[in-house]
């Protein structure tokens, strides 16, 4: 679901962080912050696939994307920001501090 089919492309970020929390949904965005309020989000757990991409053509993030899911569900599942790269992607556990693993 894209904010936008939502009329709510413009809401703030706390405002999605929230919605994604009491929806149990996960945020997939190229907004650097979003890492940041998951960071710092004191125990509620919202889980962010980061892309950080060059190549950011619809067909290549899916790509990513799909190779991600694929590493990253339990992670995600329990709450974790995974960074996605052109040739790798990380993932940080949330609360960030916990258990780190790092992917190729």
């Amino acid at each position: 679901m894209h904010l936008r089919e939502e009329g709510l492309q413009r809401l703030p970020n706390g405002e999605i962080f929230d919605k994604a929390l009491d929806e149990r949904r996960v945020i997939l965005t190229f907004d650097l912050d979003f890492g940041e309020v998951a960071a710092l989000a004191r125990g509620r757990k919202v889980s962010v696939i980061l892309f950080r991409l060059h190549n950011t053509r619809t067909p290549h993030v899916i790509e990513r994307l799909s190779t991600v899911l694929a590493d990253s569900t339990n992670a995600l599942e329990h709450g974790a920001v995974v960074v996605v790269e052109e040739a790798r992607h990380r993932i940080r556990f949330l609360p960030i501090g916990q258990e780190d693993e790092g992917r190729e």
